[in-house]
């Protein structure tokens, strides 16, 4: 049990930096637009990763490391697509508060964007499930649960607690500083994939 708190600091210091994910949950967020279904699909992921880097799938993935390469690849060019969509967003503003999308697409990016990103297997499977494996058998759960918690609190966060900033982002001008600001994050991050 004394992993618990461990698990739960190490997890939040892993999701808190800004990536595409966690871009893509603030402006659901901001926009909220079905932020439900994509925290959701957000924590979950992140449940189902975390279980898998404890119960060891790490060693498999370290040792098919063609498997990270296909997942970089494929990250690059989806981030690439988001992020000049993010670009062209901003470039027309009309579109910019009125943009509906469906509840598929929206999980389907939400999707994309969690399982399509080589250092969601680096870091949640690799690195965490690692660390937990130095609590002992029983202590690695203890581990995987705090780790899970801080998922599950931080998507839940994010993606409600973006309405806060709402009146901030209530002008175009906002909405279009936050897009490009969003299609430099995603294509900075495709660069840095691509470059390995």
């Amino acid at each position: 049990m004394s992993a618990v708190l461990p698990g739960l600091l190490t997890g939040l210091s892993l999701i808190v930096a800004i990536g595409a994910q966690n871009a893509f949950v603030l402006r659901q967020g901001l926009r909220r637009d079905r932020v439900g279904a994509v925290v959701l699909v957000c924590a979950l992921s992140d449940l189902v990763l975390i279980a898998a880097g404890v119960a060891g799938i790490g060693v498999i993935v370290d040792r098919a490391g063609f498997v990270l390469d296909v997942v970089r690849w494929l990250g690059v060019a989806f981030l690439l697509w988001y992020g000049v969509g993010s670009l062209r967003r901003a470039a027309h503003p009309g579109a910019l508060a009125a943009e509906e999308r469906g509840s598929r697409r929206v999980v389907m990016t939400a999707v994309l964007l969690t399982w399509l990103n080589p250092h969601v297997y680096l870091d949640t499977v690799l690195l965490l499930g690692s660390i937990a494996n130095t609590h002992g058998a029983g202590g690695r759960w203890w581990f995987a649960l705090g780790a899970g918690i801080a998922s599950v609190v931080w998507f839940t966060g994010l993606g409600y607690g973006a309405r806060l900033a709402g009146p901030l982002l209530s002008r175009p001008a906002a909405w279009r500083v936050l897009d490009v600001l969003i299609g430099l994050t995603m294509l900075a991050i495709a660069a840095r994939l691509a470059l390995g």
